[in-house]
């Protein structure tokens, strides 16, 4: 027979296992209806959480990120939106009012916010532990967005990690496909890291937009891409 500490860790751990599934229903019921509502989504719904270095994005900035990845999209296309879920609200946005003919290609929303799986796009990611990842995503990956939390070295460098598992081989490679598109929005001040970590594996240089966010933000942020249509370098 269990001894009655370890009676009292089982008792802890069947507590903590129901309260999860308790919160995870009540989550279920309060944002299912808005992922399966077919009218325009909206973030206003996901509070942001500070802790957690959730600032979303403008609606304009959102919806412009979202057409830069969809341009150079086909229907076989298969975009990544990693910790930027305002853009993979616009992209769901964009592609509901598409109209037909426009591109619908496959998308992935990487998030550590539960409150995101109620979309079935939704895969789990926490940036601590970067190549956590379902194995049919690696190298799949033809467009992605990237938003690091935060904006130390570690988590940069981990993120980076993330993006290379995902990214499907350069078209340098592979010339029967279409060039991916790399975006990672962040800090200005971490320029030299982004530049170490992503320009010689895959071009991405700072452009000259600059993304807003919805609150705004006292630090400067920058758009790093890997294509130059839409803005110009800086």
């Amino acid at each position: 027979s269990l001894s009655s500490s370890a009676l009292d860790a089982l008792q802890v751990f069947y507590a903590e296992r129901d309260e999860n599934a308790r919160k995870y229903a009540a989550l279920q019921q309060q944002f299912e209806p808005v992922a399966n509502d077919a009218g325009e989504l909206s973030m206003d719904i996901f509070a942001e959480n500070w802790n957690d270095s959730q600032f979303w994005y403008s609606d304009e900035t959102a919806t412009f990120y979202a057409h830069q990845l969809l341009d150079a999209a086909t229907d076989e296309s298969v975009i990544a939106v990693v910790s930027t879920p305002s853009v993979f609200i616009a992209l769901k946005n964009v592609l509901r009012s598409a109209p037909a003919g426009f591109p619908h290609p496959k998308l992935y929303l990487l998030e550590y916010d539960s409150r995101f799986s109620v979309f079935s796009e939704f895969v789990f990611y926490d940036y601590r532990k970067p190549l956590i990842l379902p194995a049919s995503l690696k190298q799949t990956i033809t467009h992605l967005i990237s938003d690091p939390p935060f904006f130390s070295p570690d988590c940069q460098t981990k993120m980076a990690l993330t993006v290379s598992y995902l990214l499907r081989p350069s078209p340098q490679k592979h010339e029967d496909h279409e060039a991916s598109r790399v975006i990672i929005s962040t800090g200005e001040r971490v320029e030299p890291l982004i530049r170490k970590l992503f320009h010689r594996a895959y071009g991405v240089r700072a452009t000259d937009y600059e993304p807003e966010h919805e609150r705004g933000l006292s630090n400067e942020y920058w758009c790093f891409a890997n294509f130059e249509e839409g803005w110009g370098w800086r």
